[in-house]
Parts: structure tokens; sequence; C-alpha cells
């Protein structure tokens, strides 16, 4: 069963269960349309046991406090290493990508 799903924009979506929400891996170089380069990983093509390298590191402010969130991860043949710098309940731990 797949792990991932492709976006029309070239990208490919996995649901991330310490934030529950989904993140992005862009595989397909080119401008985000404001002049800047999108970052770029490495994608094995394997929609059963992905890999992309190289670490996904997603940062955002939550709330009305605006409260520094960090998710960092590596996702490597289908499983989600999150780094220790993650302000979710799963930092340090590795678990099975969800099927979409």
């Amino acid at each position: 069963m797949a792990k991932i799903e492709e976006t029309t924009e070239g990208g490919w979506l996995f649901e991330c269960p310490g934030c529950r929400e989904s993140h992005e891996f862009n595989v397909t170089p080119g401008s985000n349309g404001v002049g800047s380069q999108l970052p770029v990983w490495n994608f094995n093509g394997n929609l059963d046991a992905p890999t992309f390298t190289p670490s996904l590191l997603v940062r955002w402010d939550f709330g009305v406090k605006r409260e520094p969130k960090v998710c960092h991860s590596f996702v490597t043949d289908g499983m989600i290493q999150f780094l220790s710098d993650c302000t979710h309940h799963l930092a340090g731990q590795t678990v099975l990508l969800a099927d979409v």
C-alpha cells in the first residue's frame, strides 16, 4: 500500500503522526514564483517504502501565542525517524509511515 501521495506540483505528501498534518517533499527543481529556489529532495521512487534525502525540517508558529513548533525527520524505507529537536510527542522515535 502506498505511504505517500503525489501533488500536482511534483512533490510528495505524507501524513505526519507527530504533527497530525501533511508534510511535503519537493522533488522537482524550480522556483517558488518569487525568485528563490525551492529545496529539492532525492527520492528513491518507491511508493510503499519511500526514502527521501536529506532530512525534512518544518518550522511554524502555532496558536494565539505564536508558539514555535519544529518537526525534523528522516524518511527512510517507509519509516519516519523523528529527531530530538521535534517539539511533538514523537521526538526521538522511529515509526512506520501510515498508508494513504
